[in-house]
């Protein structure tokens, strides 16, 4: 009798062991899938967070920088790179004089992934057809 109450009690501390390990195994998974997320929303989140660009540039009028649409405006007629002058891979276009200031952030930049870069691209020349993004 003994031998059967001592089975059945090992019994259940192993069923009951096997499923808090499927329950552990079973959270261990939540939240790794990567959330997908457009480059205008990503540029966004950087623009504001990271990249602190923000806090020189703002949409419609300048700042301590130019403001974006002045920017986007002045690249896009002078077929610039904007890219390229973030990497410091080409010279500024837009009020050369500020890129003193500017210099200082490049600390920041350069810890930007080229799809960051390009995020921040393609934020910053779709601001006005996006603001409600």
């Amino acid at each position: 009798m003994q031998k059967i109450i001592l089975l059945c009690i090992v019994t259940v501390l192993l069923c009951t062991s096997c499923q808090s390990k499927k329950k552990e195994n079973s959270n261990i998974n939540i939240g790794t899938k990567k959330e997908k997320i457009s480059p205008y929303n990503l540029g966004k989140k950087i623009f504001n967070g990271k990249g602190k660009c923000y806090t020189c540039h703002k949409v419609d009028k300048k700042s301590i920088g130019p403001s974006i649409i002045k920017i986007t405006k002045i690249y896009k007629q002078q077929g610039g790179d904007l890219i390229a002058f973030l990497k410091q891979e080409a010279k500024p276009i837009v009020d050369p004089e500020t890129y003193t200031v500017m210099k200082t952030n490049f600390a920041i930049i350069k810890t930007f992934t080229e799809e960051e870069l390009k995020a921040v691209a393609v934020y910053m020349a779709n601001i006005n057809t996006n603001k409600t993004q």
